[in-house]
């Protein structure tokens, strides 16, 4: 027998309500403890209603709920001792620590005028962050190169801000470190001046160093862009790590229009080993949240 109009219409009801607490799932009943397939990577308060404040315990917990990376946009403020310990318990508990934020300049057009003192101070940030990197364990570290300059040409903008990355890039390449540039999308930060894929994806090329490279904010790409899964194609040579959140909200993934599932699977057809950072926040407080939370990455991981 062929479906009503009716029956559609209950069928799209029933699978709309399935999409918006996770397919399949309860908000009220943790998910299943399994290895998930992509290395997804929480950060510090994201499970802490089950977990306590405790750093080490959340991070415990997670791995305990299947998750092998970690984000800590916020590791060089940290004291020595703490970054030595956190790095070794991830060590521990097999978790791959991701990014940390090396340098996001939000306030004045440093890269964009470049110039000898701009391109010195940038230097020793970025020997700062090295030493936060060996006592953690990182490889990769968000760069954010500030803000545009409303009096000066583009293009010598463009070059000034390469040449900043080039010296950046001279002090993590010999430690085998990867400085990732992240594009901001100009709704949410106004005024930044790299805020594309294919503009990022240009300045890493002409940077020339295994030093920089894209991370591929998916939240920020789907407002500034969109065509994600194509734009992933055409820049995955200079791209070393993603992260995501659904749009509009910047949540957990089924709280918006994107198809995260396919957007993971694609991405684990070309590798396995990307970190995709959970960079956003939860559409619900609580335990409850942090479940709705396990339940959606559980469904979006299932391919």
């Amino acid at each position: 027998m062929n479906p009503t109009r009716r029956d559609v219409l209950k069928a799209s009801a029933t699978l709309a309500t399935g999409l918006a607490t996770g397919i399949g799932f309860s908000n009220t009943t943790m998910p299943q403890s399994t290895k998930f397939k992509l290395k997804y990577a929480p950060h510090f308060g994201m499970f802490e209603n089950h977990a306590g404040k405790d750093l080490f315990d959340q991070l415990k917990f997670c791995a305990d709920q299947g998750f092998t990376a970690w984000e800590d946009n916020g590791m060089m403020g940290r004291d020595p001792q703490t970054q030595e310990k956190l790095g070794q318990t991830m060590r521990d508990l097999g978790i791959q620590m991701g990014v940390f934020v090396a340098d996001a300049e939000w306030s004045k057009p440093v890269y964009a005028l470049g110039g000898d003192e701009n391109r010195a101070n940038l230097r020793k940030k970025a020997e700062a962050a090295v030493q936060v990197a060996k006592r953690v364990g990182v490889t990769w570290m968000t760069v954010v190169p500030g803000p545009y300059h409303l009096g000066l040409a583009w293009d010598y903008q463009t070059a000034n801000v390469i040449d900043c990355l080039k010296t950046m890039a001279e002090v993590f390449a010999p430690e085998n470190l990867v400085m990732v540039l992240e594009p901001l999308n100009p709704r949410d930060h106004a005024g930044m001046f790299l805020t594309k894929i294919p503009q990022a994806f240009q300045i890493c090329k002409a940077v020339d160093s295994p030093a920089c490279k894209i991370l591929f904010d998916m939240y920020h790409q789907q407002i500034t862009e969109g065509n994600i899964i194509p734009n992933i194609d055409a820049a995955w040579s200079e791209i070393a790590y993603f992260q995501q959140g659904d749009n509009p909200g910047r949540q957990e993934p089924l709280t918006g229009e994107m198809n995260y599932q396919n957007i993971f699977k694609h991405i684990s057809r070309k590798s396995k080993d990307m970190i995709m950072g959970m960079e956003h926040g939860k559409s619900q407080g609580g335990k409850e949240g942090e479940i709705k939370l396990l339940n959606a990455y559980r469904w979006a991981d299932d391919f």
